[in-house]
Protein backbone atom coordinates (compact mmCIF):
# COMPACT_ATOMS: atom_id res chain seq x y z
CA UNK A 1 0.00 0.00 0.00
CA UNK A 2 1.14 3.52 -0.71
CA UNK A 3 1.13 5.91 2.22
CA UNK A 4 0.52 9.77 2.00
CA UNK A 5 -1.46 12.63 3.11
CA UNK A 6 -3.76 14.75 1.53
CA UNK A 7 -5.20 18.11 3.09
CA UNK A 8 -3.50 16.58 6.54
CA UNK A 9 -5.18 13.79 6.49
CA UNK A 10 -2.92 10.46 6.00
CA UNK A 11 -3.99 7.98 3.38
CA UNK A 12 -3.30 4.74 1.89
CA UNK A 13 -3.83 3.92 -1.99
CA UNK A 14 -2.98 0.48 -3.65
CA UNK A 15 -0.01 1.16 -5.74
CA UNK A 16 -0.91 2.37 -9.25
CA UNK A 17 -2.99 4.74 -7.80
CA UNK A 18 -3.24 8.11 -8.95
CA UNK A 19 -3.41 11.53 -6.80
CA UNK A 20 -7.08 11.63 -7.80
CA UNK A 21 -8.09 8.26 -7.09
CA UNK A 22 -6.31 8.78 -3.43
CA UNK A 23 -8.23 11.84 -3.02
CA UNK A 24 -11.59 10.78 -4.49
CA UNK A 25 -11.68 8.20 -2.39
CA UNK A 26 -11.08 10.44 0.75
CA UNK A 27 -14.33 12.56 -0.80
CA UNK A 28 -12.32 15.85 -1.35
CA UNK A 29 -13.98 17.61 -4.84
CA UNK A 30 -11.30 17.59 -7.35
CA UNK A 31 -12.89 19.35 -10.55
CA UNK A 32 -11.79 17.56 -14.02
CA UNK A 33 -13.40 18.17 -17.87
CA UNK A 34 -10.95 15.05 -19.73
CA UNK A 35 -11.24 12.39 -17.27
CA UNK A 36 -14.00 9.53 -17.23
CA UNK A 37 -13.79 6.46 -15.45
CA UNK A 38 -13.03 3.47 -17.79
CA UNK A 39 -11.18 5.84 -20.38
CA UNK A 40 -7.42 5.94 -19.63
CA UNK A 41 -5.98 9.59 -18.16
CA UNK A 42 -5.25 12.00 -20.24
CA UNK A 43 -4.34 15.35 -18.06
CA UNK A 44 -5.54 18.11 -21.03
CA UNK A 45 -8.04 20.12 -19.12
CA UNK A 46 -5.44 20.66 -16.36
CA UNK A 47 -9.07 21.79 -14.00
CA UNK A 48 -7.75 18.53 -11.67
CA UNK A 49 -4.67 20.05 -10.68
CA UNK A 50 -3.22 20.03 -7.24
CA UNK A 51 -0.01 21.53 -5.60
CA UNK A 52 2.38 18.63 -3.89
CA UNK A 53 5.23 18.89 -2.04
CA UNK A 54 6.05 21.82 0.56
CA UNK A 55 6.38 25.44 -0.24
CA UNK A 56 8.82 26.87 -1.32
CA UNK A 57 9.38 24.34 -3.38
CA UNK A 58 5.86 22.85 -4.12
CA UNK A 59 4.83 22.48 -7.79
CA UNK A 60 1.41 22.03 -9.10
CA UNK A 61 0.68 19.09 -10.98
CA UNK A 62 -2.29 17.42 -12.89
CA UNK A 63 -3.71 15.11 -10.55
CA UNK A 64 -5.40 12.11 -12.58
CA UNK A 65 -2.34 11.48 -14.05
CA UNK A 66 0.50 11.68 -11.37
CA UNK A 67 0.89 8.94 -9.45
CA UNK A 68 0.29 8.13 -6.21
CA UNK A 69 4.04 7.90 -3.95
CA UNK A 70 4.82 7.42 -0.41
CA UNK A 71 5.31 10.13 1.48
CA UNK A 72 3.70 12.55 -1.01
CA UNK A 73 2.16 15.70 0.25
CA UNK A 74 -1.19 16.91 -1.80
CA UNK A 75 -3.24 20.13 -1.01
CA UNK A 76 -6.18 19.81 -3.51
CA UNK A 77 -7.36 23.28 -2.61
CA UNK A 78 -4.61 25.87 -1.60
CA UNK A 79 -4.75 29.13 -2.74
CA UNK A 80 -2.34 28.44 -5.16
CA UNK A 81 -4.46 25.45 -6.60
CA UNK A 82 -7.51 27.42 -6.70
CA UNK A 83 -5.56 30.47 -8.86
CA UNK A 84 -4.97 28.43 -11.38
CA UNK A 85 -8.32 26.54 -11.44
CA UNK A 86 -9.84 29.90 -12.20
CA UNK A 87 -7.52 31.39 -14.53
CA UNK A 88 -8.42 27.77 -16.29
CA UNK A 89 -11.73 28.33 -16.45
CA UNK A 90 -11.47 31.60 -17.77
CA UNK A 91 -9.29 30.19 -20.97
CA UNK A 92 -11.91 27.50 -21.38
CA UNK A 93 -14.96 29.74 -21.27
CA UNK A 94 -12.81 31.68 -23.93
CA UNK A 95 -12.85 28.63 -25.98
CA UNK A 96 -16.41 27.57 -25.66
CA UNK A 97 -18.15 29.96 -23.25
CA UNK A 98 -21.67 28.19 -24.21
CA UNK A 99 -20.86 25.08 -23.03
CA UNK A 100 -23.22 24.30 -20.09
CA UNK A 101 -20.57 22.23 -17.96
CA UNK A 102 -17.88 24.94 -18.03
CA UNK A 103 -20.59 27.71 -17.33
CA UNK A 104 -21.87 26.04 -13.86
CA UNK A 105 -17.63 25.45 -13.03
CA UNK A 106 -17.08 29.25 -13.70
CA UNK A 107 -20.27 29.75 -11.14
CA UNK A 108 -19.05 27.41 -8.21
CA UNK A 109 -15.75 28.65 -8.49
CA UNK A 110 -16.34 32.30 -8.85
CA UNK A 111 -15.44 32.85 -12.00
CA UNK A 112 -16.69 36.63 -13.02
CA UNK A 113 -14.77 37.47 -15.94
CA UNK A 114 -13.19 36.47 -18.54
CA UNK A 115 -9.98 38.09 -19.87
CA UNK A 116 -9.27 36.31 -23.09
CA UNK A 117 -10.37 36.68 -26.52
CA UNK A 118 -13.60 35.14 -27.46
CA UNK A 119 -13.45 32.51 -29.73
CA UNK A 120 -16.23 30.96 -29.46
CA UNK A 121 -15.33 27.11 -30.55
CA UNK A 122 -17.02 24.23 -30.37
CA UNK A 123 -14.11 21.93 -28.71
CA UNK A 124 -11.79 22.24 -25.82
CA UNK A 125 -9.61 19.47 -27.28
CA UNK A 126 -10.09 16.92 -24.08
CA UNK A 127 -9.59 13.84 -26.08
CA UNK A 128 -12.97 12.58 -24.44
CA UNK A 129 -14.80 11.37 -27.86
CA UNK A 130 -11.11 10.34 -29.31
CA UNK A 131 -10.73 7.66 -26.56
CA UNK A 132 -14.08 6.88 -26.25
CA UNK A 133 -14.33 5.98 -29.90
CA UNK A 134 -10.44 3.81 -29.60
CA UNK A 135 -11.43 2.33 -26.05
CA UNK A 136 -15.05 1.79 -25.46
CA UNK A 137 -16.54 1.46 -28.93
CA UNK A 138 -13.30 -0.02 -30.56
CA UNK A 139 -14.02 1.77 -33.35
CA UNK A 140 -10.97 4.49 -33.94
CA UNK A 141 -12.88 6.23 -36.36
CA UNK A 142 -11.47 9.80 -35.03
CA UNK A 143 -8.63 11.07 -33.63
CA UNK A 144 -6.23 14.15 -33.41
CA UNK A 145 -4.93 15.89 -36.17
CA UNK A 146 -2.82 19.18 -36.30
CA UNK A 147 -0.48 20.72 -33.72
CA UNK A 148 -0.63 23.95 -32.02
CA UNK A 149 -2.95 25.97 -33.08
CA UNK A 150 -4.09 24.35 -35.77
CA UNK A 151 -4.73 20.62 -33.44
CA UNK A 152 -8.54 19.31 -34.38
CA UNK A 153 -10.62 15.98 -33.75
CA UNK A 154 -12.02 14.18 -36.98
CA UNK A 155 -11.61 11.64 -39.12
CA UNK A 156 -8.01 11.10 -41.68
CA UNK A 157 -8.34 13.64 -44.31
CA UNK A 158 -11.63 14.54 -43.33
CA UNK A 159 -12.90 11.41 -45.55
CA UNK A 160 -16.23 10.23 -43.72
CA UNK A 161 -15.10 6.85 -41.92
CA UNK A 162 -16.19 3.43 -42.53
CA UNK A 163 -15.87 1.92 -39.36
CA UNK A 164 -18.32 4.61 -37.33
CA UNK A 165 -21.23 3.22 -36.20
CA UNK A 166 -22.82 6.36 -35.73
CA UNK A 167 -23.45 4.96 -32.44
CA UNK A 168 -23.43 8.59 -30.50
CA UNK A 169 -20.79 7.69 -28.13
CA UNK A 170 -17.98 10.99 -28.60
CA UNK A 171 -21.23 13.29 -28.49
CA UNK A 172 -22.36 11.36 -25.19
CA UNK A 173 -18.85 12.68 -23.58
CA UNK A 174 -18.25 15.45 -25.37
CA UNK A 175 -18.29 18.55 -22.35
CA UNK A 176 -18.93 20.81 -25.30
CA UNK A 177 -22.05 19.09 -26.75
CA UNK A 178 -23.87 17.78 -23.93
CA UNK A 179 -25.97 20.88 -23.14
CA UNK A 180 -26.13 24.41 -24.74
CA UNK A 181 -25.88 27.59 -22.72
CA UNK A 182 -28.55 29.65 -24.53
CA UNK A 183 -27.31 32.90 -23.42
CA UNK A 184 -24.33 33.95 -25.86
CA UNK A 185 -24.40 37.72 -26.23
CA UNK A 186 -20.70 38.48 -27.47
CA UNK A 187 -20.17 41.11 -24.92
CA UNK A 188 -21.11 38.31 -22.40
CA UNK A 189 -18.57 35.22 -21.96
CA UNK A 190 -19.92 34.52 -18.37
CA UNK A 191 -23.53 33.61 -18.28
CA UNK A 192 -24.28 33.46 -14.54
CA UNK A 193 -27.63 32.63 -15.16
CA UNK A 194 -26.68 29.70 -12.64
CA UNK A 195 -24.37 31.43 -10.21
CA UNK A 196 -24.22 29.11 -7.13
CA UNK A 197 -23.69 31.15 -3.69
CA UNK A 198 -20.45 31.15 -2.80
CA UNK A 199 -19.53 28.44 0.50
CA UNK A 200 -18.65 30.86 3.22
CA UNK A 201 -16.40 28.42 5.12
CA UNK A 202 -14.21 28.61 2.21
CA UNK A 203 -13.31 32.48 2.90
CA UNK A 204 -11.76 31.84 6.40
CA UNK A 205 -8.19 31.91 7.00
CA UNK A 206 -7.73 28.72 8.19
CA UNK A 207 -8.93 26.56 5.49
CA UNK A 208 -7.07 28.12 2.22
CA UNK A 209 -5.66 23.96 2.19
CA UNK A 210 -8.93 22.07 3.12
CA UNK A 211 -11.83 21.70 1.13
CA UNK A 212 -15.55 20.69 2.67
CA UNK A 213 -15.79 17.25 2.40
CA UNK A 214 -19.59 17.51 1.32
CA UNK A 215 -20.88 18.95 -1.87
CA UNK A 216 -23.27 20.89 -1.07
CA UNK A 217 -21.86 21.90 2.29
CA UNK A 218 -24.19 21.33 5.29
CA UNK A 219 -23.35 24.51 6.87
CA UNK A 220 -23.82 26.19 3.81
CA UNK A 221 -27.43 24.62 3.46
CA UNK A 222 -28.33 25.95 7.31
CA UNK A 223 -27.00 29.35 6.28
CA UNK A 224 -28.82 29.27 3.47
CA UNK A 225 -32.07 28.50 5.68
CA UNK A 226 -31.30 30.77 7.95
CA UNK A 227 -31.61 33.72 5.53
Amino acid sequence: MIKLKINGVDVSVEEGSTVLEAAQFLGFPIPTLCHMEGLTPYGACRLCVVEIGNPPRSKLVSSCTYPAEDGLVVRTSSERVMRARRMIIELLLATCPQSKIIQDLASKFNVRQQRFKQEYEDCILCGLCVRMCEEQMMAKAIGFRGRGENRSIGTPFDIKSEVCRQCGGCIYVCPACQLRCTYNEPEKAICGGCANLAPPCLEKENFHDMMCYMDPCVACEIRKENN
